[in-house]
């Protein structure tokens, strides 16, 4: 069998490439052909974009930074030797404190430290507004979709008051029982005031952003005064309370030391001249009782010193690294970056529901009649 010269060997075909290909121009024409459409969601975007960047208000933010230096622990130097003294030994006091700058977050987000802060007198960059904070937070403006979203919740309230008693508004706040408005604005607060404490350097910053700068200046101020008062009060607590102890029973053997003092002196002056000796033994009996109240006076005086010197050894120390000012340019997204989001989208939604979503959809559609 003769071998056919002329054979030649099937073409190879290369193996398809399986990477997805782009066809930039089909793309550009595809726009080009929507342009008028994407012209009116041009349109709608521009008056989205402003009613939306109008309609938030803009916010300003005030950081301060504080560097605690705590007081020096002196436990177990003063008390426990007097309680030592009086209790036979064995008395100490070496614990470290529940409360310290490390929990600055949670104290300044507490109920009763915010509702502290209601009473805040503030007043505005304008002048027109000078009041509390928590009648303030009722003319801090919101979105529009922000009153529609409120529109159930104040229909449902506007019954409920129907058919519950009106309660006094100059009543005393009570953090037990806080009522919907009062809870409402201490949520506000909440997320209005921002504490951070870096563990490493013990620096705290507080944040506090509202509308207005004066006021949001003035209320970050309060904040740091108002949080530094109250680690300064729980840390010498204590103290205090050991101090007015000591106080009293400094008074009371005072009291039996002149007690002892004036037994003393009286006997001795009465029978002077008398040379008995159960006169004698009773004199020495007397001074010895004398001499011992003075020694228990005496010691309970060196440690009422110590107390009160506790006292202000107690006291943290907070240097302010950077002070509250009233910032001069708003915070946040800016209204013009607002707007051009806004516009983007709406173009980019347009374009793609169009080129992408219309076909997907008239396939779905093609393939249930089919089915």
């Amino acid at each position: 069998m003769t071998e056919n010269k002329n054979y030649q060997q099937p073409d190879v075909q290369e193996p398809e490439n399986d990477e997805l290909e782009i066809d930039w121009m089909d793309i550009l024409r595809r726009i080009i052909a929507i342009r008028k459409t994407l012209y009116k969601a041009a349109g709608v975007g521009v008056i989205l974009g402003i009613i939306i960047a109008l309609s938030i208000p803009k916010q300003y933010t005030v950081t301060v930074t504080l560097s605690p230096e705590m007081g020096g622990d002196t436990k177990g130097v003063g008390l426990a030797s007097l309680a030592s003294s009086f209790l036979g030994g064995g008395a100490t006091s070496s614990s470290n404190d529940a409360l310290n700058v490390t929990l600055a977050p949670d104290i300044v987000t507490s109920t009763p430290f915010v509702l502290d802060l209601f009473d805040t007198q503030i007043q505005t960059l304008d002048g027109k507004l000078d009041t509390t904070l928590v009648a303030y937070l009722d003319e801090q403006k919101g979105p529009w979709w922000g009153y529609i979203k409120a529109v159930p919740g104040m229909a449902i309230g506007a019954i409920k008051s129907v058919f519950t008693e009106k309660i006094d508004s100059a009543t005393t706040l009570n953090p037990f029982q806080l009522t919907e408005k009062e809870a409402a604005k201490v949520k506000e607060l909440r997320q209005s005031i921002l504490a951070e404490v870096d563990k490493k350097t013990a620096m705290t910053t507080i944040t506090v952003t509202l509308q207005d700068p004066k006021v949001t200046a003035i209320v970050a101020d309060s904040v740091v005064a108002k949080l530094q008062q109250y680690i300064i009060d729980y840390r010498i607590k204590k103290a205090k309370e050991d101090c007015a102890y000591l106080e009293e029973l400094y008074k009371e053997r005072q009291q039996e030391y002149y007690e002892a003092q004036s037994r003393y002196a009286h006997y001795f002056d009465t029978n002077r001249n008398i040379a008995f000796q159960s006169i004698r033994a009773e004199q020495e009996r007397l001074q010895n009782d004398m001499n011992l109240a003075y020694q228990v006076y005496s010691q309970v005086a060196q440690q009422l010193q110590v107390a009160r010197a506790k006292i202000q050894e107690e006291k943290p120390v907070f240097a302010v690294v950077e002070p509250a000012t009233i910032p001069l340019q708003p915070s946040g997204t800016s209204r013009k970056i607002i707007f051009v989001g806004v516009l983007f989208l709406v173009i980019c939604a347009t374009g793609g529901w169009i080129l992408l979503g219309v076909p997907q959809w008239k396939k779905i559609n093609n393939t249930l009649k089919s089915n």
